[in-house]
């Protein structure tokens, strides 16, 4: 009615109970009508309460739900940085590389490191790549060739696998150009661990834990043999071994060889003619050599890749790094100590080999190099001072499972 303020039309949409105040053209009762409006009024904002109320416990019930229920966002993996002596950053090979697409981190090394000592890599789970690389002998493979899941023996025998982080030319033919590409190929070798790749992932995604392994290395809880190779090679990247008394003697200047280790010294650098191979930190170089084992190649090594006859009986060459550890020697394992390998330097060089390399004319010349017996026990000696312990029994490369 104007006094109070009354919205006469609201006051009719509550249907006031009292048959005094239906609003009519000739008025109603004020009094009773205040009097019913007003608890009209009081009913309708008590509502309007309990409305926000409700409102206000929604929201904070679904911003609770999505809070909790979300999944949290999974950190980016952490960056690893291997550690190896300063001098190797300015060394002729320099910091060590790594794809741009598959970069250290802790979380890939400690997945990588457990996919290399997990047997369902295999066909029937009884092998891993550990089963023909073994940490005690330099993650390479005691006998003169490694035994496959069926029985069956390889036709070479297995690398040594140390600082191949600085390598681009692995297998003994040269056939992988990389950690990541030499991973694919035991699983599927016949001879070897002799299964599919999509065997392998469904027997990775079988195993719970692996989820999450694979979510923090890569950002991602989908399993494939791409991200199982990367992870595997992240892991042999940290095999540096640079942590010999070798190492201790000629980089970091400790006088700690006997006599005979020194003279061992002096003609590997000298006489013997060994340091035109076996050179640098990694005690190797980057080539592949026909050494004169012989006249006709059963195994044709590089030329089995390139197609080259100009190929034919080149292999590898090796690092001599843990040599001692790493027998039998050359690609076939043919030779089962340091002594008889000396041997073939010193006496046993076929010049006639097809395809020889020039630096084996060393070893041809008057009758080869004519080593007293003083002095091969010198270089075998010597040889051991590359053995690095600590690499060997490091419990960071050891089974985690």
């Amino acid at each position: 009615h104007g006094q109070g303020g009354v919205d006469l039309q609201l006051a009719a949409k509550l249907r006031c109970t009292s048959h005094v105040c239906h609003t009519t053209k000739r008025g109603f009762k004020t009094i009773s009508l205040e009097v019913e409006f007003e608890t009209m009024r009081n009913l309708h904002l008590a509502t309007l309460r309990n409305f926000s109320v409700l409102a206000v416990l929604a929201f904070l019930a679904t911003a609770s739900w999505t809070s909790c229920c979300k999944p949290e966002p999974v950190p980016p993996p952490t960056a690893l940085e291997v550690d190896v002596p300063f001098w190797i950053g300015t060394s002729i090979i320099g910091d060590m590389p790594h794809p741009a697409n598959n970069p250290l981190t802790v979380e890939g090394v400690a997945l990588g490191r457990k996919l290399f000592y997990d047997k369902n890599l295999s066909g029937d789970n009884t092998m891993s790549c550990a089963s023909c690389h073994l940490q005690g002998v330099g993650f390479s493979d005691s006998a003169q060739f490694s035994t496959g899941i069926a029985g069956d023996m390889g036709g070479r025998q297995a690398m040594a696998v140390i600082n191949l982080a600085w390598d681009d030319k692995l297998f003994w033919d040269g056939r992988a150009a990389s950690l990541e590409d030499q991973a694919f190929l035991p699983v599927v070798n016949n001879v070897e661990l002799n299964t599919t790749w999509p065997e392998v992932e469904e027997k990775l995604r079988a195993d719970e834990g692996y989820a999450d392994l694979f979510e923090a290395a890569f950002a991602s809880r989908d399993i494939d043999s791409v991200k199982v190779v990367q992870a595997i090679a992240q892991f042999e990247r940290t095999l540096v071994s640079f942590n010999s008394r070798y190492d201790r003697f000629f980089f970091g200047g400790e006088q700690i060889l006997s006599d005979a280790e020194l003279a061992g010294f002096d003609l590997f650098m000298g006489d013997a003619e060994c340091v035109h191979c076996h050179a640098g930190p990694l005690m190797s170089d980057p080539t592949f050599r026909n050494n004169g084992l012989d006249m006709v190649h059963a195994d044709l090594g590089l030329a089995d890749v390139t197609g080259d006859p100009a190929d034919n009986g080149k292999f590898k060459v090796t690092t001599l790094r843990n040599i001692g550890a790493t027998a039998p020697y050359m690609h076939d394992g043919r030779f089962a100590t340091l002594a008889e390998v000396i041997e073939h330097y010193n006496s046993g060089v076929l010049s006639d080999s097809p395809n020889i390399d020039p630096e084996m004319e060393h070893f041809t010349l008057d009758g080869g190099l004519n080593l007293t017996d003083e002095q091969k026990a010198n270089l075998v000696a010597f040889l051991h001072t590359l053995t690095d312990e600590a690499f060997l029994t490091n419990s960071a490369f050891s089974d985690p499972n």
